[in-house]
């Protein structure tokens, strides 16, 4: 079974490839997504990796997180699902 990573304060420059090359030095990684801003394209400095299996991903964070990659300390720790959005605050409708 899979299991996602956070990897937060990343350099913004960083790049899919150079994350997926650093992580599996530790492991077999699925898939590598770097948040990016919906309006400027530009990436928000953190993203996650899903590694293989679970130990694998603990291997990835007890090695690489404090480390320093392109110029910053890296925060790496077990991702938390995302909680579930209702929607937000919208007013009550009004029919005249």
């Amino acid at each position: 079974m899979s299991k996602k990573v956070y990897v937060g304060n990343m350099n913004y420059s960083t790049a899919e490839n150079n994350l997926r090359d650093l992580f599996a030095q530790h492991g077999n990684v699925q898939s590598v997504n770097i948040i990016v801003d919906r309006y400027t394209g530009k990436a928000k400095g953190f993203g996650f990796v899903e590694m293989e299996t679970e130990d694998e991903a603990r291997a990835a964070i007890e090695a690489l997180n404090g480390v320093e990659f392109m110029g910053r300390q890296l925060r790496v720790n077990e991702a938390e699902d995302k909680p579930r959005r209702d929607g937000g605050y919208r007013p009550p409708r009004r029919d005249y």
